[in-house]
C-alpha cells in the first residue's frame, strides 16, 4: 500500500506503508479516492505547521470500500462503499453542551490525526456513512464537503422563496449555492474568477463580479429591494466580510463559513441597526452527512461539473503544484487504490 504524507517545506511524500487491522470497534478501508481541500492546501503551504505534526499522512474528503470489520461492527460489512466523516470526539466537557463536532476535546482526522490519502485506512465504525449503489466513490469524494454546506445552509435556516448570497465561488460556496437553490432559495454568487463566474451560471444561478459591479446594487435591483435573508460569508476577505452587512434585509442572518484567522472589522452597527444575526458554522453533524449523500445520489449537486482532476497517488505532490497554480481549478481528487 501507499501513504501520502505532508513532510514539509511545501512537499508530500508518497512512500509504502502497513495496512492497520481494525480494533473491536474500528473498520479497515480501502481508499478510492481523497479530495485536496483548502485545509489540506494549509497544511502542504505550511500555514499549519504549528498544529500538524511532520510527517503527517494527510486528507479527509474520502470515499472507500470496507475492507476489514471489528469485532462488534454491526453496521457495516465487507464491500461496503462509505463516506468517511473525519471526526474524533474527545472526553466530553462541560463547555461542549453536547456538541460533539465542535467539541473542546475534538480531534480532525486528517490533520490532528493520519489521514486518508492512503490506500488503506483504519478510522472508528461511528465515522461512516454507507453510500447507496447509484452513487459512484468519485462523487462519494465530495460528500464531505457537500455536508459542510449542508450543515451551513442548515444553520443558515434557509427557506424556499427566500433570496441568499453567498461571497466566494470555491468549492465550499458553489456547494452552498446548490444546497440553498435545492431548498428553494434564490441564489447569487459573489465571485472574483471569471470562470469560476461562468460554471456558476452554468449550473442556473445569479452570478457577479465585485471587482466589475456593484454586488448590492444588484442585489437591490434582483430583489426589488428587498436584499438579502441570509448571507454566507466564504471568501475569508476582508472585502467579503465589509460586505457581507451590506447584503443583508432587516433582521437578516449571516453565516460565517470562511476560517478568519486574524481579526477583521465588521460593521456591528448594521447589526444593531437592522437586528442582523451572525451566526458560526463549523464542520457537520451526522444529519449533514445524510442529506448530502441523498442530494448527490439524486443528482443535485453537479458534482461532475465540480470535479476538475482526478491523478493517482504517485502524482499527488505534482498535483498540490497545479492546484496551488491552477486559480480556475474546483476539486481536484486523488485515486488511492
Amino acid at each position: 500500500m501507499k501513504t501520502a504524507s505532508y513532510i514539509g517545506n511545501k512537499t508530500v511524500n508518497v512512500s509504502p506503508g502497513e495496512a492497520i487491522a481494525p480494533a473491536a470497534d474500528e473498520v479497515r478501508l480501502d481508499v478510492a479516492y481523497c479530495g485536496i481541500c483548502g485545509t489540506d492546501l494549509h497544511i502542504y503551504l505550511g500555514h499549519m505547521d504549528q498544529r500538524v505534526a511532520n510527517p503527517q499522512i494527510i486528507g479527509h474528503e474520502v470515499s472507500a470500500t470496507v475492507a476489514e470489520i471489528g469485532a462488534d461492527v454491526t453496521d457495516f460489512a465487507v464491500g461496503d462503499n462509505v463516506a468517511v466523516r473525519p471526526l474524533k470526539f474527545g472526553e466530553p466537557s462541560s463547555f461542549d453542551k453536547g456538541h460533539a463536532h465542535v467539541g473542546k476535546n475534538l480531534k480532525f482526522i486528517g490533520i490532528d490525526l493520519p489521514g486518508g490519502m492512503q490506500s488503506s485506512w483504519t478510522v472508528p465504525a461511528y465515522t461512516l456513512h454507507k453510500l447507496p449503489a447509484n452513487l459512484t466513490l468519485e462523487h462519494g469524494a465530495l460528500i464531505e464537503p457537500a455536508a459542510v454546506a449542508c450543515h451551513d445552509v442548515r444553520l443558515g435556516r434557509v427557506k424556499a422563496g427566500e433570496t441568499c448570497v453567498v461571497i466566494g465561488g470555491g468549492p465550499i460556496g458553489l456547494l452552498i449555492a446548490l444546497v440553498a437553490m435545492e431548498k428553494g432559495a434564490k441564489v447569487i454568487l459573489s465571485e472574483v474568477n471569471e470562470t469560476r463566474l461562468d460554471l456558476a451560471r452554468s449550473l442556473g444561478l445569479e452570478a457577479v463580479n465585485p471587482m466589475k459591479d456593484d454586488v448590492a446594487a444588484t442585489v437591490s435591483s434582483l430583489t426589488d429591494g428587498a436584499m438579502a435573508d441570509c448571507v454566507f460569508e466564504v471568501s475569508g476577505s476582508a472585502p467579503g466580510v465589509e460586505m457581507m452587512t451590506e447584503l443583508s434585509c432587516a433582521r437578516g442572518r449571516i453565516v460565517m463559513v470562511a476560517i478568519h484567522p486574524e481579526p477583521k472589522p465588521v460593521n456591528l452597527f448594521k447589526f444593531f441597526w437592522s437586528e442582523l444575526e451572525l451566526i458560526g458554522a463549523r464542520l457537520y453533524e451526522e444529519e449533514d452527512f445524510d442529506e448530502a449523500i441523498k442530494l448527490a445520489a439524486g443528482g443535485k449537486l453537479a458534482l461532475d461539473q465540480l470535479i476538475t482532476q482526478v491523478s493517482p497517488i504517485d502524482e499527488v505532490q505534482a498535483t498540490f503544484e497545479a492546484v496551488t497554480s491552477n486559480p480556475n481549478g474546483i476539486k481536484y481528487l486523488i485515486q488511492c487504490n
